[in-house]
């Protein structure tokens, strides 16, 4: 047995929104979800390597963030400014990898501190 529709109330429409943002990632086809996992696993992989190369290379730890930042803040921009709405796959896997990246170097930034 399902149960009813809910009325189309505000608080309804609330509900949709929240769940669309943090689950609208993974709706659509396999191939589509298992890219979007892919990039995030592949960022956190690149941002763990690249930071701590990055920190052994440059020696100066705010040089290297810094880059960091900028590069994330450069993808960031370009999204912002090409895609409108709900963004094709290839933006798709560029934000999780973004997303892993950030991950990664707050965690690294964490290790570091303690």
């Amino acid at each position: 047995m399902t149960p009813p529709p809910l009325q189309a109330t505000r608080f309804d429409r609330l509900l949709r929104q929240l769940a669309d943002g943090l689950f609208g990632g993974l709706r659509g086809s396999w191939r589509r979800r298992s890219l979007a996992v892919l990039g995030l696993l592949i960022g956190f992989y690149l941002g763990q390597n690249l930071t701590s190369l990055w920190l052994t290379q440059v020696g100066k730890r705010p040089v290297a963030v810094l880059g960091i930042v900028l590069l994330i803040e450069l993808v960031v921009r370009l999204r912002s400014r090409w895609v409108r709405g709900v963004a094709p796959l290839p933006w798709l896997v560029l934000d999780n990898l973004r997303i892993g990246v950030v991950y990664a170097v707050v965690l690294e930034g964490f290790k570091l501190g303690s």
